[in-house]
């Protein structure tokens, strides 16, 4: 590795020994002891080290449009705002290299994450500490690795497929503290293998429940491990996982008993029900023009007026801007927090609902997709959905899964993991100053690349085609 790529992980080492500087200075003053367990809880706690997962495909999917001239002007007149635009086309290329944003945010976050996690596991059991505190925070620390992989692996990996996932590039595993690591890329199945060993060890030692959805339990584990083995294809454990998570948690937010969203009337993202692991989409709420996601009319014909996700958590523009058409996603105005894109209750009953339809029993697909949907109208409104077939309960799952999940992070996984099946595939364009870009079930554009300032600087980084 180049000495230039080395000094981004001195740096955030450096910032991890500031911070335990200060907690020693203040142990001075009676409150913290060093070589401590407590001072890893510290670290732990601080949802900055470990909240942040990625935000490309929120921008690529299609969950949203990007077609008012005015808006398009905003965000092609600044540098800032180029990744938005390069990864809504699907550019090869979408942090310029020579620009003053030339690093990219998506992966230097969840390396940080990383980074910190393995801090934590490298050097807690040589703290002062009992036994089963320093495991617990060990299997938290594992837990965020985890997530953070899988956040890796599914922006700059081609998705899992079991006939090529031992040969195709994955994304570098840095498991232990250095600054000198090669960033040479293992496969897909390896990174997956490594994501699976952090869950299933980290299990034993984690609590079953924590003051905040920010800190890990046993219910994030299960629900991260349903996820994983979901986007690995392997529906039997995606719904083993999702059994042992809706065990533990299974409580919805029943949008149909409201006729507003606030933060006075719904939960924080730290203690809402439905969240199994609190994780935000990196950035800022977009909830300000110009970077608002504005729907696809796809989408909102999908949705319905009735739907309350409609009603409740989206917006006509001129709640933007009265220069922009249509309408917007609004969850995060509401409430006032960033939208959550880690594991919840209603993805594990989705999960269900897909592993039923893909195993033939469309009436119990349709019985999970209901208990959810029951919540999510007022009951004048409901009308259950019902499927003529397997394959029709799939079409209607993966339709609930848009519904639910708009503009966090999961629609654009689910494009990259079903556009093999002929039933969802789909060649996607898009237009922006007069010039059209396309994505085919085989571009190599459902892969992003990685920034050209990390492979200069790191020639064993293998690039993405």
């Amino acid at each position: 590795m180049k000495q230039s790529y080395k000094l981004f992980f001195i740096g955030v080492t450096a910032l991890f020994s500031m911070s335990c500087e200060k907690y020693v200075d203040i142990k001075t003053q009676g409150n913290l002891v060093p070589n401590q367990a407590v001072n890893y809880r510290y670290l732990l706690n601080s949802t900055n080290n470990f909240e942040s997962n990625t935000n490309l495909g929120d921008f690529a999917s299609d969950d949203i449009n990007i077609v008012d001239a005015a808006q398009i002007s905003s965000l092609s007149g600044s540098l800032f705002y180029a990744y938005y635009l390069n990864s809504y086309t699907w550019k090869p290329v979408i942090y310029t290299l020579g620009s003053t944003y030339e690093q990219d945010d998506n992966w230097n976050r969840m390396y940080s994450s990383i980074l910190y996690s393995n801090t934590i596991i490298a050097e807690l059991p040589a703290a002062q500490g009992t036994d089963a505190e320093k495991a617990e925070m060990i299997a938290e620390a594992k837990v965020h690795r985890a997530d953070a992989y899988m956040g890796l692996v599914n922006l700059y990996a081609k998705p899992y497929i079991s006939a090529t996932a031992s040969t195709d590039l994955g994304v570098p595993l840095i498991l232990t503290q250095t600054v000198s690591q090669k960033l040479n890329r293992p496969s897909v199945q390896a990174v997956y293998a490594q994501i699976i060993d952090d869950l299933t060890s980290a299990i034993p030692a984690l609590p079953n429940t924590q003051a905040y959805n920010t800190l890990p339990s046993k219910v994030s584990a299960y629900g991260e491990l349903a996820r994983v083995y979901l986007y690995m294809n392997d529906y039997a454990n995606a719904n083993k996982y999702a059994d042992l998570a809706l065990a533990m948690r299974s409580t919805l937010n029943d949008l149909g008993a409201l006729t507003s969203v606030s933060s006075a009337n719904y939960p924080r993202r730290i203690n809402d029900p439905e969240i199994l692991l609190s994780k935000v989409a990196l950035g800022n709420a977009l909830t300000f023009s110009p970077t608002p996601l504005r729907l696809s009319d796809e989408l909102l014909t999908l949705l319905g007026t009735t739907d309350q996700r409609y009603t409740l958590l989206t917006v006509p523009a001129a709640t933007i801007s009265t220069t922009y058409t249509g309408r917007y996603a609004y969850r995060e105005a509401r409430i006032g927090e960033t939208r959550n894109v880690g594991p919840n209750v209603p993805e594990m009953m989705l999960i269900k609902a897909e592993y039923f339809a893909r195993t033939g029993d469309a009436t119990n697909a349709m019985l999970w997709v209901n208990n959810l949907r029951v919540k999510r109208f007022r009951p004048a409104d409901y009308v259950a959905l019902t499927a003529t077939s397997a394959s029709d309960a799939l079409v209607k799952v993966i339709e609930e899964r848009r519904r639910e999940f708009f503009g966090r992070m999961l629609r654009w996984w689910d494009m990259r993991r079903l556009k093999a099946e002929p039933a969802f595939q789909r060649i996607y364009t898009r237009t922006i100053n007069g010039v059209t870009s396309t994505l085919a079930p085989n571009s190599d554009r459902y892969v992003f690349p990685i920034a050209e300032f990390l492979t200069n600087l790191n020639p064993e980084l293998e690039k993405n085609p």
